[in-house]
């Protein structure tokens, strides 16, 4: 007995002095000025990347195009980007995969005094767009109407630019109304502008049956197969950082300075956005639905949009997740 209690304590002894199972590694490319950076500083602030046993590498990046560049160099392991993207890279020949991160999407907005009490009103009206001729949401926005018999991009004023900058024309009244990021339209709206009407409000007109994630994490699923169970661990860390931010409003303290304001009402028009686009649905109904989205896009953006694909192709959501 005295020997078996000599093994026993020397087993747990040598046990206390194994060093601990090294930290997994995942490189992340994170735009400066995005959201990511908000859920990563609440990650770091509660200890979540150590809880998961994850050593998070990150690489801060002027924009998402710089991402891309990134993700295809092989530099980065995870990503911000949307499953549009990820459908026409695979149908290239690059195997990412995409998980949901946000549904937040942009909403047509106008000063409080505004005639504009509907889309249609936008008929005739300077409608400033962000993100280009081939932004989903304006895209998304352009077959709503063409639903009610309005060719929005010839019957109205179109203006594309950079996102701060046509909140800042929006601002200054230089436009009757405008399509920005939902950021921007937070800004607007902390401002006293009015929302019209959000891009979520109108998709279920064009078929889809609840939010759908525009914005995921992106990923190599060849580099997935091979880390399956970091990236188990990464997604469910940043569950938990979205659960923080849904129930701690002391949590966004953290967040505060990367928000760019300090603004009271602005803060708390971003909170209550982010929250409102915390992905809530199974994959399989996220899918369903960005299928059907991704057909509506096809038809109105064309080869420029989703390239030579006109389905959204079968490998673009990531399912290898529990619970999913």
């Amino acid at each position: 007995m005295r020997y078996l209690a000599r093994i026993v304590a020397l087993s747990a002894a040598l046990a206390l002095l194994a060093p601990a199972r090294a930290a997994d590694t995942i490189r992340l490319a994170v735009q400066k000025t995005g959201t990511f950076s908000w859920e990563l500083a609440t990650i770091r602030a509660g200890g979540l990347d150590k809880e998961a046993n994850l050593s998070l590498e990150v690489t801060e990046l002027a924009s998402t195009e710089a991402g891309k560049i990134a993700m295809r160099a092989g530099n980065a392991d995870i990503m911000l980007s949307d499953w549009l993207w990820v459908s026409r890279e695979r149908a290239l020949g690059a195997k990412l995969t995409f998980y949901p991160y946000s549904s937040a999407l942009g909403a047509v907005m106008v000063p409080a005094s505004s005639p504009i009490k509907s889309l249609t009103d936008l008929k005739g009206r300077k409608l400033a767009v962000a993100g280009g001729p081939i932004d989903k949401s304006w895209l998304l926005l352009q077959a709503r109407m063409k639903q009610d018999g309005i060719d929005l991009k010839s019957e109205a004023t179109i203006v594309y630019g950079a996102p701060p900058l046509l909140a800042a024309k929006a601002l200054d009244g230089e436009m009757d109304a405008s399509l920005n990021f939902w950021n921007f339209c937070a800004q607007l709206e902390a401002k006293g502008f009015r929302r019209v009407a959000g891009i979520e409000d109108i998709l279920p007109k064009l078929g889809a049956k609840g939010p759908v994630s525009a914005v995921g994490y992106v990923f190599d699923e060849t580099w997935a197969a091979g880390h399956r169970d970091a990236v188990a661990r990464f997604i469910a860390m940043t569950r938990k950082a979205k659960q923080l931010l849904v129930t701690s409003d002391a949590a966004w303290e953290k967040v505060a300075p990367l928000t760019g304001t300090t603004d009271a009402a602005m803060l708390k028009t971003y909170r209550d956005r982010y929250r409102d686009g915390i992905p809530r649905r199974s994959i399989d109904d996220e899918e369903a639905d960005a299928r059907v989205l991704y057909r509506v896009l096809a038809e109105i953006g064309g080869r420029d949009l989703v390239g030579p694909a006109g389905e959204l192709d079968p490998g673009t959501f990531y399912h290898a997740v529990s619970g999913d």
